[in-house]
């Protein structure tokens, strides 16, 4: 029943540890590979290195909800909904922009 799910390989739900720099400190961040792929994927959409996509959502979000609680969070369900769909492709460029649910 969880076959696909229980036998995928171990290496990407192994914890990544990322140090980076948002809103000017250094800090780290654990994901799991997986999420680090892609949000190196969706960094690479929006032309940006993944480091400066953090940054740029961190600052993103901070401006929208005046607080950023749980980074490593926000970052996993950015994750699910790129997968899902809840974004939209141009044409002629791999640029992505939230769809917000209805």
């Amino acid at each position: 029943m969880c076959e696909v799910f229980a036998g995928q390989d171990p290496q990407r739900y192994r914890p990544v540890n990322r140090s980076v720099r948002i809103g000017g400190h250094s800090t780290s961040i654990q994901l799991e590979a997986a999420f680090w792929d892609l949000i190196d994927e969706i960094a690479a959409g929006q032309n940006f290195s993944t480091s400066r996509f953090l940054s740029t959502l961190y600052d993103e979000a901070l401006e929208i909800n005046g607080t950023v609680t749980n980074f490593a969070s926000l970052l996993r369900t950015s994750c699910l909904i790129y997968l899902m769909g809840g974004v939209e492709k141009t044409a002629d460029r791999r640029e992505f922009h939230i769809v917000a649910a209805e």
